[in-house]
């Protein structure tokens, strides 16, 4: 059958193979970014948000990190920097998918400028990120 596999006990296809745990005749495998409904007369109310509105200070915040994400890359890559940049495209992720970060994020982002301190601090993509941070942390 190819990449398909028969199911001997109910006649089913599977996709892939062997998939994931099996309920009844029904397998489940991964599921990412999608919207699944399982049974009789299904409505899916909530399906995956791309691009959510986005409040003025966090697209402020998303531009100062698209900038200060691309002049990272033009420094000497360091400890420090390395978990700055991992940090920064996770707050780009999570804007652009809910249209605001995390207080929680916010808040490793601000320790993780402080922690590159020398190496960000002549960079006008930093002072951005930190003031944006700052702003909307109250502080």
């Amino acid at each position: 059958m190819g990449t398909a596999e028969r199911d001997e006990e109910s006649g089913a296809g599977t996709a892939g193979g062997q998939g994931g745990p099996r309920f009844g005749n029904i397998r489940i495998g991964n599921v990412r970014g999608g919207v699944v409904g399982i049974g009789d007369h299904n409505h899916i109310v909530n399906g995956p948000q791309e691009g959510a509105a986005c409040d003025p200070a966090y697209e402020e915040l998303l531009r100062a990190v698209q900038q200060l994400s691309a002049d990272l890359e033009r420094l000497v890559a360091t400890p420090e920097l390395g978990a700055l940049s991992d940090e920064l495209a996770g707050a780009q992720d999570e804007i652009r998918r809910t249209g605001r970060a995390g207080a929680g994020r916010l808040a490793r982002l601000r320790v993780l400028l402080q922690d590159a301190g020398a190496g960000i601090g002549m960079l006008a993509s930093g002072v951005a990120v930190g003031q944006a941070v700052g702003a909307l942390l109250g502080g």
